[in-house]
This record gives C-alpha cells, sequence and structure tokens, in this order.
C-alpha cells in the first residue's frame, strides 16, 4: 500500500526568549493512503506542531514532510482541516459556511455546483433542512458536523482533525465518531487525527501513534484490529476484550511516555 503521508526525520523547535525549546526529535511517520491514523501521546509533545507541517503552514528545522510523493513547502490546497473550534462565520448561513473552501479552491465552480456539493455532505450527516441556519442556532455538536462538511467538501487529499471532539460531551462525541465513519464510507479519504482520548483513537484509528513526551519521537505504533472490522464499527465494540487489551496497551505506552513506569501509575 503506498505512503499517502511521510514524516521523514523531523525535528523542530520554537525560539522563546530564553532560547529554543526542541518539540520533535527526528519524528517519523507515515500513513498509507485511505488509512485513517490517530496521534495520542503527553500534553504539550507537539502534536498541534505535527498537523501544522503536515498542512505545510510550518517548515521543520531538519526532515522532510511528503504528500503523494512531493515535499510540501508551503500550504496545500488538498489538505482539509477541522479543529476543537468549528469557528463558522455567524454572517453566513450553514450552507454558505460549508462551500467556503470551494469558493477558494473552485472559484470557478458554478454556485448551484457547489450548493449540491454541500448539501449532499449536510444531508449525509443528518443536517439536511438546516442549510439556511445560523451557526448560533445549531447545537454545539451540529456546528461541529457542518464543519466536518466543510473540512471535506473540496474533497481533500488528507483530512487533519485536531481534536474535533474534545470540547463536546460525551454522548455527542460519540454521535460524532460514528458520523466519520458514515463519512469515510461515503467519502473516502486519508485522516490524521490528533487525540487525547484513547477511545476515539482505537474506535476511529487503524493505527494510533504514541508520541513520547518532548520532544517527541514515536515511541509506539498501534496496529487496531477492531472487533467490526467490516463495515462501520459499532461502539458496543469497545467493550469488547479485545479494545480492552488495545486500550490498556496504549495507557501503559502513555505513561512510559509522561516518564512513569506503568506499575507507578496512580489509579
Amino acid at each position: 500500500m503506498t505512503n499517502l503521508i511521510e514524516i521523514k526525520g523531523v525535528t523542530h523547535a520554537y525560539q522563546t526568549p530564553n532560547g529554543p525549546l526542541p518539540v520533535l526529535d527526528n519524528l517519523n511517520i507515515a500513513v498509507p493512503e485511505g488509512e485513517f491514523a490517530a496521534v495520542v501521546g503527553p500534553s504539550g509533545c507537539g502534536k498541534s506542531t505535527l498537523t501544522r507541517l503536515i498542512a505545510g503552514l510550518m517548515k521543520p528545522d531538519t526532515g522532510e514532510v511528503w504528500l503523494h510523493g512531493e515535499r510540501v513547502k508551503s500550504p496545500r490546497k488538498t489538505v482539509g482541516m477541522a479543529f476543537q473550534n468549528p469557528v463558522l462565520l455567524e454572517w453566513r448561513s450553514i450552507l454558505d459556511n460549508v462551500i467556503l473552501p470551494l469558493e477558494i479552491v473552485a472559484p470557478s465552480m458554478p454556485r448551484k455546483q457547489r450548493e449540491a456539493r454541500a448539501e449532499e455532505l449536510l444531508a449525509l450527516v443528518g443536517l439536511q433542512g438546516f442549510e439556511s441556519k445560523r451557526p448560533s442556532e445549531l447545537s454545539g455538536g451540529m456546528r461541529q458536523r457542518a464543519s466536518l462538511c466543510r473540512s471535506i467538501v473540496h474533497k481533500p487529499d488528507v483530512l487533519i482533525m485536531d481534536e474535533p471532539f474534545g470540547a463536546l460531551d460525551a454522548f455527542t462525541r460519540e454521535d460524532l465518531w460514528q458520523t466519520m465513519h458514515a463519512l469515510r464510507a461515503s467519502e473516502p479519504f486519508t485522516a490524521v487525527l490528533i487525540t487525547h482520548d484513547l477511545r476515539e483513537s482505537v474506535y476511529l484509528g487503524d493505527q494510533v501513534f504514541v508520541l513520547s513526551g518532548r520532544p517527541a519521537r514515536t515511541q509506539y505504533v498501534l496496529d487496531v484490529h477492531y472487533p467490526q472490522a467490516e463495515g462501520l464499527r459499532k461502539l458496543e465494540g469497545l467493550y469488547t476484550p479485545e479494545c480492552a487489551q488495545m486500550l490498556a496497551t496504549l495507557r501503559e505506552q502513555i505513561q512510559i511516555a509522561q516518564g512513569r513506569h506503568p506499575e507507578q501509575a496512580v489509579h
């Protein structure tokens, strides 16, 4: 399987008044085309920095970032992004918020074609009939659904998600996990998800990359073998012995990344 994303020996530091602050150290990650990669690790280990590097919003100090066999040197139109805050524009309707990327990357596309594309996605995530609403008229979960539609409306090769469900309640978050699977089934894309939720990483990911403490390296890679691998995954699978073992492994790796041995962890 061809790797769509390749992070090769990336090292990066932020400049501060007290000198360089190393964030990434010889980081290596490869994500095959069509795969969903989840990235977990201690707070402040450089996960969000990684998303900016993939998107071309930053350049690494050393090392290389490749997408589709091309080295990333600047922002890419073929990358979609979704964040914890949906950042929808209040003066635009939900429909107009969703079509915004098409106005930028496909300015010659007819308005009706843009609308049809946005309406198709909104219907897929259960927002049919809300196209004319303003963001403030929707719940937090509904706004995040609209944000997901906006992030893939231009059919990006890569979708980068930086804790998009972190501010939502547990029930809404689980509902959106299932929405993500429905989107992937209908709109295949390669994804990188930054999350602090280990259950989320196992439910959504095909692979889970555990980053070490700062400066981060790839400490561990978990290949997810979900009980319901065929078709859409079911939430019930999170309560099986197979998932319990995967989650235990990830917790152990996070404890190691935090500088604690598993047996020293506070229960």
